[in-house]
């Protein structure tokens, strides 16, 4: 089954999905998109350093992702910068960084297309064997520091008072925020993965009514995207990565035309219900 490039595809985005519904979640909650942007830009830099290396891309992708990240939090103490103006400093930085030292790289022949956008129908056996693993390993530290995590999300000073320490929570969350990118990569390219991360979540959010559903409908409708972009660019011969992002916007969108005539109704229902 899995010599088939379709069905290693279907299982990679899967998997995929599935890490990035919670993960999206808190990116959202804490309003850290461009926190997200700014690691999947500087996800070529890592690339760029593999390839000059000739070390394995993944890893390198993480540790990458991993020092941009301690990075930020040493600036927002020493820097007299806000955190947005920190966050674009280091995205474009990292991303013309790693430009360069593509360039200089002539005797390597890099598919930058590729990288950017991804190629989901190129990946083997060992990258769904990284994404499924490295996945499990993920929920399971998510699911270990939940309760934390969305305490210092909600307020972060009265989490202190309770003694959870979030900054080191914090760290966490950054390390498995730059596994994620790591292992999405491949799939969607450095440019559409926090598309990825963020468009299930908000899409989730219209119809959760708890945190811990709405982690698990970010992921329900990540894989959906996933089915549905796939599916579509074997159809129509188009790009599968941004087809699947595509596919994810159109689920938001649906949920945006969908929602209030759902609303609407059980307004409806309540209104009759009270007269009875």
């Amino acid at each position: 089954m899995l010599d088939d490039f379709f069905t290693r595809a279907l299982l990679g985005g899967i998997g995929v999905a599935i890490i990035a519904g919670p993960i999206g979640c808190f990116i959202i909650w804490r309003r850290l998109a461009y926190f997200g942007d700014t690691l999947s830009h500087s996800a070529l830099l890592g690339v760029a350093i593999a390839l000059l290396l000739e070390v394995n891309v993944t890893l390198t992708v993480f540790a990458i992702c991993v020092i941009i990240s301690f990075m930020l939090l040493f600036l927002q103490k020493r820097a007299s910068l806000s955190s947005d103006a920190l966050l674009g400093l280091l995205a474009h930085s990292s991303l013309a960084l790693g430009l360069v030292v593509l360039a200089f790289m002539t005797w390597v022949r890099v598919d930058l297309m590729g990288f950017l956008f991804g190629d989901i129908l190129a990946i083997g056996k060992t990258d769904i064997a990284v994404i499924w693993i490295g996945g499990a390993l993920i929920i399971a530290a998510i699911s270990l520091i939940w309760r934390r995590l969305f305490a210092a999300t909600v307020n972060y000073d009265l989490s202190v008072a309770e003694g959870i320490k979030p900054q080191f929570v914090n760290a966490i969350f950054m390390v498995i925020v730059a596994a994620v990118i790591a292992a999405s990569m491949k799939l969607v390219g450095v440019l559409l993965i926090t598309a990825l991360l963020i468009i299930p979540a908000a899409t989730a959010r219209r119809f959760a009514s708890s945190p811990e559903q709405m982690a698990l409908l970010a992921s329900l409708i990540g894989v959906v995207s996933v089915l549905l972009g796939l599916n579509g660019s074997l159809a129509w011969d188009t790009p599968a990565g941004p087809s699947i992002v595509v596919a994810a916007m159109s689920c938001f969108a649906l949920s945006l035309i969908k929602l209030p005539s759902l609303l609407s109704r059980k307004a409806k229902h309540a209104r009759t219900d009270e007269m009875k």
